[in-house]
């Protein structure tokens, strides 16, 4: 039996500042169980007097469980009675939408507005946006948003103007305080505890460690007491670019500056597997490594049908079939922004297995901004899946309701025209980037796996072929118009037919 999988799916990582009582843990918890929501973990720290909740659920679902969740720790929390070792600032202290399947950074970005609104609507709590949903520079790092906690908040938020909430009025809630609600990729919280009681060693080696002090890259970090010893606290934001086992190596060889050495490390709520083959890798030093000698991950691969799950053909059948189907949506733009996406997983594969060995150890940097620039571009190939679908139905709608108008609605078809044109020649132009990127990674990876890359760039060649052409069918439809186009519609017909003949000749 195949597993349906939404068709889209957000994760969300809720922290309450409460650690210590279990019944209200249980409460916050049950207000956000609705339907299409489901709960993953939930870590609870006495010493931080703090929770960790994930949640992974599909969008709209999600959103409202949140703002629940929100309204639950606002009802239950004091603040002004809290103490524990984390710093914080409400009730709901953080609320990060994070995507997963179907959605993309922006679409959270999106969601995180949309919760920081009902937040201070239904609750009365203000609300900050940060990370990728900070309306300030300054707001994208949490610990900016956070400084002076709760306390230094309620004493500044009238008087500095930059402590204004996003939403809400210029002063926290009595009880609940302040919430931070953003958008941002997986991070992965790790915590590494020092044999020694002497929290400033832990707080010196947090400073060297963490980016804003000159230290790893995708890492935030602060020192604590915890459990009678001194716990390096850790945020890794991109684990790909700055990976766990580098992190862990940095805090030994820090600690062991002062005489410290590390006992034991912990990962808060849930961690990506692929960031534990990559400590494997690492620390077994295992020749020729790749997440295919995994047993679990070699049977999934190759057993087809054959397991829970249905196997590769069961992640791609859905999708072709929809293609084959008698409808008119998906069709090649659809097609073609798959195919690119697929490029660009092959590509950034390739790239990621080559990263970190030694044979290409002087192509690290460019590797791991491969990497990095290859998510992006798959996750925006995928979103366009599915954008390029609607557009198409937005013209259809677009002709019907011209039909009842007197003057033939022509202005909201060349509207619909424009949309439908600029889906595929996004994908056309990520797709030529993607091609561009898998030809620069030859003779910097691996020649085992130059086939991968060679059908990289041909998957991205057969995008770029079939998202050209449906641009220039829809540009031909509103040059049909003739006259009736506007200004708008004339620059960007222009526009388009100059990208068209540029991706054209480059490839």
């Amino acid at each position: 039996m195949l597993l349906r999988m939404p068709s889209t799916l957000v994760e969300c990582v809720p922290n309450f500042s409460e650690g210590r009582d279990a019944a209200k843990v249980d409460a916050i918890v049950e207000a956000m169980k609705i339907p299409g929501v489901y709960l993953l973990d939930r870590e609870m720290d006495a010493d931080h007097n703090r929770c960790v909740i994930t949640l992974v659920g599909e969008r709209e679902a999600i959103l409202e469980a949140a703002i629940r969740g929100v309204g639950k720790a606002a009802e239950l929390i004091d603040l002004n009675a809290h103490t524990g070792a984390h710093p914080r600032m409400g009730a709901a202290d953080v609320v990060p939408f994070i995507p997963i399947e179907g959605v993309t950074l922006a679409d959270c970005v999106a969601m995180a507005k949309q919760a920081g609104a009902e937040i201070w609507k239904r609750y009365g709590v203000p609300v900050y946006l940060y990370e990728a949903a900070a309306t300030r520079p300054e707001r994208q790092g949490l610990e900016n948003v956070r400084k002076g906690q709760f306390e230094g908040i309620r004493a500044e938020i009238a008087a500095n103007a930059a402590r204004l909430p996003d939403f809400g009025e210029a002063a926290v809630h009595a009880k609940a305080g302040i919430t931070a609600v953003g958008a941002r990729k997986a991070l992965i919280a790790y915590n590494v505890f020092l044999n020694t009681e002497d929290v400033e060693i832990g707080k010196k080696v947090a400073k060297a460690v963490r980016f804003s002090t000159g230290g790893l890259r995708f890492v935030k970090g602060a020192g604590f007491l915890v459990r009678g010893m001194a716990q390096v606290s850790m945020n890794l934001t991109d684990f790909e670019q700055t990976p766990v086992h580098r992190v862990f190596e940095m805090v030994k060889r820090e600690a062991a500056r002062y005489g410290a050495a590390p006992v034991s490390s912990e990962i808060v709520g849930l961690i990506p597997k692929a960031a534990l083959e990559q400590a494997a890798e690492w620390f077994l030093q295992v020749e020729g490594f790749d997440s295919s000698l995994i047993l679990e991950n070699r049977l999934a691969a190759v057993m087809g049908g054959k397991t829970a799950v249905g196997g590769l053909r069961a992640g791609v059948e859905p999708f072709i079939e929809q293609l084959a189907a008698p409808t008119a949506t998906p069709g090649g733009g659809s097609a073609a922004a798959a195919s690119a996406a697929m490029a660009a997983g092959l590509a950034a594969m390739v790239a990621s297995m080559s990263r970190g060995k030694k044979a290409y150890a002087q192509y690290e940097a460019e590797l791991s901004e491969a990497v990095a620039r290859l998510g992006t571009l798959r996750e925006e190939l995928k979103a366009a899946i599915d954008a390029d679908a609607e557009s198409y139905n937005a013209v259809m709608q677009a002709y019907k309701a011209a039909r009842a108008v007197a003057d033939g609605g022509k202005a909201g078809v060349n509207a619909a025209l424009r949309g439908a044109a600029g889906v595929p020649l996004g994908v056309a132009l990520r797709a030529a980037e993607v091609a561009r990127m898998a030809e620069g990674l030859r003779g910097k990876t691996s020649p085992m796996m130059a086939s991968d890359l060679t059908t990289a760039v041909a998957l991205a060649g057969a995008a770029i072929t079939g998202a050209l052409a449906n641009v220039e069918i829809n540009v031909a439809s509103m040059e049909e118009a003739g006259a009736e186009l506007s200004a708008e519609d004339v620059a960007f017909v222009r526009d388009a037919r100059a990208r068209v003949a540029k991706l054209k000749a480059a490839s």
